[in-house]
């Protein structure tokens, strides 16, 4: 039996997490890991996220997410900074958190791919593979598209 399509399109959850400096704010960005992304530096960059549970609240599902993607606990109440939708139709709901961390200490959870295609064989890859903090000017240049404008909001919150 075929399962009808769901006409609502996925959605997930994630965390913008920055901080401040005296210089700038800055925002942390992930690579994702995996082949499809090994090359794609340039519009690859984005925040950490991922699926909401059936039944998971958006805020729960976001900091769920986030921690499993950094290896992280994360402190603090986030802010809600709305949604976007990326250009697959996958709709992100999007919260900002001021937190410090240290990038060489996080430890992304790992999936599991059929590499290469059809090949047989499953192999585990890295959710991130790498994480960065950059200025909000930098990670325009980096980021993927669809979410540069959670880079807008977060500035517009900062400045209430």
């Amino acid at each position: 039996m075929v399962k009808p399509k769901s006409s609502r399109p996925p959605a997930s959850a994630g965390i913008l997490l920055y901080r401040r400096l005296s210089s700038a704010t800055e925002v942390l960005l992930v690579h994702p890991g995996g082949p499809f992304w090994r090359n794609k530096n340039i519009g690859g960059w984005q925040i950490p996220k991922g699926m909401i549970k059936s039944g998971e609240d958006m805020l729960t599902a976001a900091r769920r997410e986030t921690e499993e993607e950094l290896g992280i606990r994360l402190n603090g109440t986030p802010a809600p900074l709305g949604e976007i939708r990326q250009a697959g139709g996958k709709v992100v709901h999007v919260f900002a958190l001021e937190q410090e961390l240290d990038v060489s200490r996080i430890t992304s959870n790992r999936f599991r791919l059929e590499w290469p295609p059809r090949g047989g064989r499953l192999v585990s890859f890295p959710e991130i593979d790498r994480a960065c903090w950059l200025t909000i000017a930098e990670a325009r240049l980096v980021m993927l598209a669809s979410q540069q404008p959670l880079l807008d909001r977060l500035e517009a919150q900062l400045c209430r």
